[in-house]
């Protein structure tokens, strides 16, 4: 039962403390069982199996090989397909839709398996080991919280620092996030970053300071106390972003493509031994290109794409060495378990087929806006502080060598099999050795209870808990023969889905990952599955559905066991669909049709803020104007690659639409704006006809007309995945180019401001005595 209720002394009570028959019992501090190991957790991002040189891949990753060298390298560990889904069950030993992530956060729905929301009988591990007295401390990436519950006021359940069991963190909440400029919490507190990409600030980097500064720490004033760290950066995920020196160590090892690449990754796979001597490289799919059939013009663009990506990886790998060079050097290492996962899914195809500078545009299903001339014009700024950019699929499927697909592909193990590494010498007895027992990411939390000597918890803050669903893997970590204890898995990510069964998979791809919008997608029944026997097919080279067709029928009766047990019905193929609150069936922050904000609030998510997308608005602040006039932004929703700013500028009002950092729309005042207390106000009219299309702009000063203007497209999905909407300054990066983050402050003074929507709210003016009633009606 935790917390360990607290046992009042017994027996004689003295009056006088002095009292030679005064006796209690020391206090003696909460500890888990003598030598509990450390722990340290290292999670990256978009990874495929075959992309580290610790498991045959073009990457260096020295400080992946130095941990495989004194550990263990295991070639069969499995993660869900997609980053928070494997993070949550990471986190709690549970199956993703156990815990309600059936896909990421921002696509939840209101089904108990998609939901976003963990149930509290499944506590996470780190809460578990806080509570027996371990140290937590979490740093990087957190993307396990309800959009819902993600604006400055939470609630904070689902924070890593509140019911997430972690008593430190510093990092971000979300899906991704600029690594020069990003978004960042410490604890559930915003914070900025302590430097600019100009003097030097790369997130890793700060993200493994902090990780340093932390166990150092802890070690200084609590060594008899072990610690859990986890270490989830948010690289290699898009945007690759990484100094040029990286990058240029790899000019020109690209140039012959994804198709050669793959094979000289299979080749060192087997020269390693990371694979078995008789897998099969798997073949393209049809939807893949070959690296032939791209145009000449895009290839040096393409082969760019991947030395970015390449020099991030490295990059990333050289600050994950500074925290266990931090360990190592306070004579701990020794007595740590480090688990390096390396990737929380397979390589991501989420780029397109011509990769992107701003991965934003195919989550709008504008990727037709970066054309080939686009992208060569642009082909020297990828992973610099000006681009959001991301590979092709070619190289995503390079880099899952030897295995079919990429991320969200559930049913392949090109979607859902990781590189791991586990490293402990106190607990380990064949080091540089390779394990091929079954094991999934759910795994992982019961197998550090195991080490630490402590129980499940029956019980957590008053809550019957569900037993965890993993097994433990220490198992196998004395022996290499062992048979697998993990022998059931099913997997499942947008419909694309599959089970694994003492050897066997059965397993159906049902959706493309890079196809955000469109397509026809066929009915679940219609899907075709294959059969896959693992003990003598490393990589499903070979379906073996047409000979053992009693053999696939019993698997796929089995999935569907799984999935009615795990909440993984109903499945749900839609993804545009589900970014929209209503018709995902989530709560929303926002309801009605106006919002009502003041200033000095900010670092709001696009789902704290009612969506201006795809239909008419108005924006109306009521400001202050110094004689002297007034700079600076009234209000801004996203940044560089996305959104749209009201502010001041040279005295005049100004609106800009940003669309994908591509193309900049501003509307700008004939006339100065006047001194003292007023109403401004943006007026936005929009086209109609479907999604995307443009509109009319109008400006006014205390209800008189002052410019017009147009906007030609605008975004129909998403702005950012990171920036967010600030009143009277502007975060992260800037809409407009007309001011920098540090020039954005308002000099005027801000009462208010109000969003409205649709065509019948352009009044021109809000008495200030009603403007609360009617933005309550409004709600």
């Amino acid at each position: 039962m935790l917390p360990i209720p607290d046992r009042p002394a017994t027996g004689h009570t003295t009056y006088d403390a002095k009292d030679p028959d005064t006796v209690y019992p020391p206090i003696e501090p909460l500890l888990p069982p003598d030598g509990a190991p450390n722990v340290l957790v290292v999670l990256l991002d978009d990874v495929g199996f075959g992309a580290s040189s610790a498991f045959g891949g073009p990457c260096a990753t020295p400080v992946a090989e130095r941990l495989a060298g004194n550990g263990l390298r295991y070639n069969r560990f499995h993660t869900t397909a997609l980053c928070a889904p494997t993070r949550q069950a990471l986190l709690t030993g549970r199956n993703h839709h156990s815990v309600g992530m059936g896909s990421i956060t921002e696509t939840a729905t209101s089904a108990p398996g998609n939901s976003s929301v963990r149930p509290n009988a499944k506590a996470p591990l780190a809460m578990t080991l806080k509570l027996n007295g371990y140290s937590t401390a979490q740093f990087g990436k957190c993307h396990e919280v309800p959009v819902w519950q993600s604006s400055p006021l939470g609630p904070f359940d689902a924070w890593p620092s509140a019911g997430g069991g972690f008593e430190k963190f510093y990092g971000f909440i979300g899906g991704e996030n600029n690594q020069w400029d990003p978004a960042l919490y410490e604890g559930t507190t915003p914070i900025e970053p302590p430097a600019t990409a100009e003097e030097g600030y790369h997130l890793t980097e700060d993200l493994a300071d902090h990780a340093c500064a932390w166990i150092r720490q802890q070690k200084a004033l609590m060594p008899d106390r072990p610690f859990f760290a986890y270490f989830a950066p948010g690289a290699t995920h898009a945007p690759h972003h990484v100094p040029p020196e990286w990058i240029e160590k790899y000019a020109g090892k690209f140039d012959e493509g994804w198709d050669v690449q793959r094979e000289r990754t299979f080749a060192r796979q087997k020269e390693l031994g990371v694979i078995p001597a008789d897998t099969e490289l798997t073949a393209r799919h049809d939807e893949i290109p070959a690296w032939d059939d791209m145009p000449d013009e895009l290839k040096p663009v393409l082969a760019r794409q991947m030395e970015v990506y390449a020099g991030f990886l490295e990059h990333t790998d050289h600050h994950v060495g500074r925290v266990i060079d931090t360990i190592a050097d306070l004579g701990v290492l020794d007595n740590t378990i480090v688990y390096y996962i390396i990737g929380d899914n397979g390589a991501s195809a989420e780029g397109t087929v011509n990769g992107a500078f701003n991965e934003m545009a195919n989550f709008n299903g504008m990727a037709a806006l970066e054309t080939p001339e686009f992208m060569r014009a642009k082909m020297d700024e990828f992973g610099s502080p000006s681009s959001y950019n991301h590979y092709s699929v070619g190289w995503a499927w390079a880099m899952n060598s030897p295995l079919q697909w990429t991320k969200q592909v559930a049913s392949h193990w090109g979607g859902t099999r990781n590189g791991t590494i586990v490293h402990w010498p106190d607990g380990i007895d064949d080091p540089g050795s390779v394990r091929s027992q079954f094991s999934h990411v759910i795994d992982l939390a019961p197998t550090i209870l195991e080490a630490a000597g402590l129980p499940e918890p029956a019980m957590v803050n008053g809550v019957q808990q569900s037993p965890m669903e993993g097994t433990s893997m220490l198992y196998t970590f004395r022996g290499a023969s062992e048979p697998e204890r993990h022998d059931l898995q099913y997997f499942e990510m947008f419909a694309n889905r599959g089970v694994y069964h003492q050897g066997w998979s059965a397993v159906t791809k049902h959706r493309t990952p890079w196809v955000m919008v469109g397509g026809d997608l066929p009915a679940f029944d219609d899907d075709v599955w294959e059969l896959y026997e693992g003990t003598t097919d490393f990589s499903q080279a070979r379906d073996l559905s047409a000979e053992h067709p009693e053999k696939l029928a019993e698997l796929q009766r089995l999935w569907l066991i799984e999935a009615v047990k795990y909440g993984v019905l109903p499945m749900d193929d839609r993804t545009s669909e589900r970014l929209e609150p209503t018709m995902a069936g989530r709560p929303t922050l926002v309801r009605g049709t106006t919002q009502l904000f003041f200033p000095g609030m900010g670092r709001l998510s696009e789902n704290s803020v009612v969506s201006i997308k795809n239909k008419s608005f108005s924006v109306t602040a009521e400001v202050t104007i110094p004689d002297a006039g007034a700079e600076g932004v009234i209000i801004a929703q996203g940044g560089r690659f996305g959104g749209w700013t009201f502010f001041a500028n040279d005295g005049r009002l100004k609106f800009v639409y940003n669309v994908l950092g591509i193309h900049e729309f501003p509307v700008v005042a004939d006339s100065l704006l006047g001194a003292g207390t007023r109403q401004v106000r943006v007026e936005f009219a929009y086209d109609g006809g479907g999604l995307a299309k443009g509109g009319d702009v109008r400006l006014f000063d205390d209800g008189k007309p002052v410019g017009s203007g147009r906007v030609e497209m605008t975004q129909p999905m998403v702005f950012s995945a990171d920036e967010t909407t600030d009143i009277g300054y502007e975060s992260g990066t800037t809409v407009s180019s007309d001011y920098t983050s540090r020039t954005s402050r308002f000099s005027g003074k801000i009462a208010w401001v109000q969003i409205d929507l649709g065509d019948d709210v352009h009044d021109h003016y809000i008495d200030p005595d009603e403007r609360f009633r009617i933005a309550m009606a409004r709600q």
